[in-house]
This record gives C-alpha cells, sequence and structure tokens, in this order.
C-alpha cells in the first residue's frame, strides 16, 4: 500500500481561503507553491486503486497526514501487509509512529552526511542489513533496520560501476535481494498521478474545496476505468487473469464521458450576439 504527495503547481497571489492549502516545496515548474495532496493507493491481487485521498495544508505534520488518511481507509478491514512510503516521509517521527502502529513498512532512506549519517552505509560490494539510529535536533532519535542493496549498472543508461540504495524497513518479510525490486511496485502510484492528471479538470477557480473535489473525481474517474478493464475487458485463465487494457483505453473511455455529457447538455456551435 503506497502513499505519498501529489502537487499541482500554484501561481499567484493566494487568497485569504487559498492561503492555509498553499503547500511550499522544492521550485518546480517555475513556481515554489503548491496545491498539495496526499493520497492512499492499495495494491491488491494486481489491481491498484487509491482508496483515499487528502488535501495538504502547509500546518500539516507527516505523522497527520498518515494518521488521516489510514483512518480513512480503516473501516475497509484491510490488513496492510507492508506499507511503502517515499523518502519525503523519511524523518524522526514518522519512524517513530509506524513502529509505535506495528504497522510494516519500507522507504528509501535519504543520503546525507559527508563522513557520517546515512552516507556511512554506503561501503563494500555487497548487499547487507544494519541498524542505525536518526537524530533530530527536535524530535530525538529513532533505531530502525536498513537494509543497503548493492547493484551493478552494467551499461544502463550507458552508465557502469555499483549503485548502492538505502531503505528503512520495518517487519517487512522480504528477502534482502528482493527488497529492491519489491519497492518498485510502488512506482505504480507515480502511473496513477500522470492519469490524474488527464482526468483532472483544469480551473482557475480559487476555492481549495473545489480543487479538492475536481482531483477527486479524477481519481475516482481512474478507479472506475480500471474495475471495467478487470471485469469487462480480461479472460480469466487458470491461473491469471490476462487484461487487455489496450483495447479500452483510459482516454478511450474519457472520450465516451465527453461525448455522453455533449449528447446530454448539448454543444454550443454558435454565439448570437443581442441586436441593437
Amino acid at each position: 500500500m503506497p502513499s505519498t504527495l501529489t502537487r499541482i503547481p500554484y501561481y499567484g497571489e493566494p487568497s485569504p481561503l487559498e492561503a492555509p492549502y498553499i503547500y511550499r516545496s522544492q521550485a518546480k515548474s517555475g513556481t515554489c507553491s503548491f496545491y498539495a495532496y496526499a493520497t492512499v493507493y492499495v495494491i491488491k491481487k494486481n489491481k491498484r486503486v487509491t482508496l483515499a485521498i487528502k488535501a495538504v495544508q502547509q500546518k500539516n505534520t507527516l505523522v497527520a497526514i498518515i494518521t488521516y488518511l489510514l483512518a480513512l481507509i480503516e473501516p475497509l478491514n484491510l490488513r496492510i501487509e507492508r506499507l511503502y512510503l517515499d523518502r519525503e516521509f523519511f524523518c524522526v517521527p514518522v519512524i517513530r509512529w509506524l513502529q509505535a502502529l506495528d504497522i510494516p513498512f519500507e522507504m528509501p532512506a535519504i543520503i546525507r552526511g559527508k563522513y557520517g549519517g546515512t552516507k556511512q552505509l554506503i561501503r563494500g560490494r555487497r548487499s547487507y542489513k544494519t541498524n542505525y539510529t536518526l537524530n533530530s535536533d527536535q524530535y530525538g532519535s529513532v533505531t530502525f533496520p536498513v537494509w543497503i542493496v548493492c547493484t551493478y549498472k552494467n551499461g544502463k543508461r550507458r552508465a557502469h560501476g555499483r549503485e548502492f540504495f538505502v531503505y528503512a524497513v520495518y517487519k517487512v518479510k522480504l528477502s534482502l535481494h528482493s527488497i529492491h525490486d519489491d519497492y518498485r511496485l510502488r512506482f505504480g502510484i507515480e502511473s496513477s498521478y500522470r492519469m490524474k492528471n488527464q482526468c483532472r479538470i483544469k480551473t482557475t477557480i480559487k476555492n481549495p474545496i473545489i480543487r479538492l473535489l475536481f482531483v477527486a473525481l479524477a481519481f475516482l474517474i481512474i478507479n472506475i476505468w480500471i474495475y471495467l478493464v478487470w471485469h469487462y475487458v480480461s479472460l480469466l485463465k487458470r491461473s491469471y487473469r490476462q487484461v487487455f487494457s489496450h483495447l479500452f483505453t483510459l482516454k478511450q473511455m474519457l472520450e465516451f464521458l465527453r461525448q455522453a455529457v455533449d449528447r446530454n447538455y448539448g454543444v454550443a456551435c454558435e454565439v448570437c450576439l443581442p441586436s441593437g
């Protein structure tokens, strides 16, 4: 179950209604201001759907965001086998909180430090496991297992040599050599964000509630498309289901929806100016 943030660039001066929802982050697309949304995305039997969304305010802590999202999906009685988090959540409060909740998780560590810090973990020629203590002047410290994976580029993107990946891991029942490939499952959530941008209603409305509605509708449309493809554009074989998503793409579904809206509400083909 991956959890992460998606950001939509914001330009201009926010109104008093907007200001609490403008999230400041690293510059992207010519701005440091964004509307930010946190989502929970579940992977179950090769089906991938977004279950919950939250509009993030600048004052929200990462722990508060995770707690809110987990509370939203609690009525579903899902058993979280492991929680995938992106590196933005690599901090003392989040790791301590997830350990207190006893939720298995994996997330990449932020590599920092010239001689100490997580940088010191990158050494040797083999993958290995160890424990690491993350310190914070504000929040104290927390100790947790880290898995260091050593891979070889082998000419990928014309690069050679060793490459290291450091993961914070808690109660995940996987082997050391499979953790890197397993975490790559999380990147499906990035695909959901790209699809969200295809479905999202573009607007200049200043109301953050309306903006949240438009983003939530985009994820809902994607979920419906996944359901339709899984149940009606697939074949159940002996041990697996073969899905023919290329026969009914998200773009085609959006075109069907547009045609239905045009048919029910009409299309303005001309503009008549008042006489006189």
